[in-house]
């Protein structure tokens, strides 16, 4: 009898390991991104989607972040839909855009919001049903606390201290800045599309502040910023430096060429001239006959120090004719890549840092066709 018991509980145990054996297996076939009760991840055999909703599309700058976002999809075996309205003043089309995202149930989305509280609905939607939300390019500001997990981005501060370093560093200007007196003060010129768009904003502060830091070594309280509010910073002396800020009443390229002829045509002494985004070099070269007035040999505005931001054709011919000093080129391709990258990560429970910076450089007709700067001047 003590022998069969011992069979029988040997055989109970051997069907209990297969059981357990068989379970296992199971677990492992089920696989996927779906999360269980702790919160793990497990394989269903569906590639994560990742919905990207842009400020534009067409816009060559917006198929360059594309390219980026489809090699970092190819690289993470992830899906992606990527769209964006026809212009940035399309604030109500992102948002039809971004509401349909959201109808898909995507895994993550990389939004580059238009403006924050036109989405403020929609970005609680997403903190509520634990969607993770990247921010690139100008990403997502002022946005619900938790609601956005990582931004990848130019850090346009930076972006902009660097077109104020370099623009100060120019030989010419930079004995122009020095010669300057509080009665003989120069000026330098700052054009940007919108006092509104984070991504302007930083850029156009990041220039001020740095500029007129430099400019305060030489003048300590004679330098003053001018011409809009949302810029304007007195000086406690007479200026020997003044900043003046134009913004045009809309984004349109017309708009943009009038207030550059108008700080062309208006200011005496004019020096150096900063145009924070594409927008704004374009009105500027429409304003000087193609740039042909800013020649450095017979220009109208030969002396002029010009220098711009990002890229284009037109930018890009400037550059390279010495029209323009020179520009600063975000790097699109970086943008829509880490975009995608982070989102991967985050949907994989990875940690990732909230501000990712991709990264900005200086090019002149010098360096233009260097690899590693070429690479980011789209057309």
């Amino acid at each position: 009898m003590k022998k069969f018991l011992a069979v029988l509980l040997s055989a109970m145990l051997l069907a209990a390991l297969l059981v357990g054996c068989g379970g296992s297996k199971g677990a492992e076939n089920t696989g996927g991104q779906s999360s269980g009760e702790n919160g793990d991840t497990k394989d269903d055999g569906k590639k994560p989607y990742i919905a990207v909703v842009s400020k534009g599309f067409q816009h060559q700058f917006w198929q360059t972040v594309l390219k980026g976002a489809e090699d970092a999809a190819k690289k993470y075996e992830v899906d992606i839909t990527f769209e964006g309205p026809p212009t940035e003043s399309d604030i109500s089309t992102q948002v039809d855009m971004l509401n349909n995202a959201l109808s898909k149930n995507p895994d993550a989305i990389c939004l580059a919001a238009l403006d924050t509280k036109s989405v403020m609905s929609q970005l609680q939607e997403t903190k509520s049903k634990g969607i993770p939300v990247i921010g690139f390019d100008s990403g997502v500001p002022n946005p619900p606390e938790g609601s956005i997990v990582s931004t990848a981005a130019t850090n346009n501060v930076e972006a902009g201290k660097l077109a104020a370093d370099q623009m100060f560093e120019q030989a010419d200007f930079n004995k122009k800045i020095k010669a300057a007196t509080a009665d003989n003060p120069v000026v330098i010129a700052v054009q940007s599309q919108d006092a509104t768009s984070a991504s302007i904003l930083d850029r156009t502060n990041g220039f001020i502040d740095e500029m007129k830091a430099k400019c305060e070594g030489l003048f300590p309280d004679a330098v003053e910023v001018v011409g809009h509010d949302v810029f304007k910073k007195p000086a406690s002396k007479p200026a020997a430096v003044t900043i003046k800020v134009t913004v045009p009443p809309s984004t349109s390229y017309t708009d943009a060429q009038s207030a550059a002829q108008t700080m062309l045509s208006n200011t005496e002494n004019l020096i150096g001239y900063f145009m924070s985004n594409e927008a704004s070099v374009t009105g500027m070269l429409a304003a000087t006959s193609d740039g042909t007035e800013l020649d450095r040999q017979k220009g109208k505005y030969k002396d002029l120090i010009a220098v711009g931001f990002d890229a284009g054709k037109p930018q890009k011919n400037a550059v390279s004719k010495q029209y323009f000093y020179g520009s600063v080129t975000q790097d699109p391709y970086n943008i829509g890549y880490k975009a995608i990258e982070l989102a991967y990560k985050t949907i994989k429970g990875e940690k990732v840092d909230p501000i990712i910076d991709t990264g900005a450089k200086f090019y002149t007709h010098e360096n233009m066709n260097d690899e590693d700067i070429a690479k980011l001047l789209y057309d």
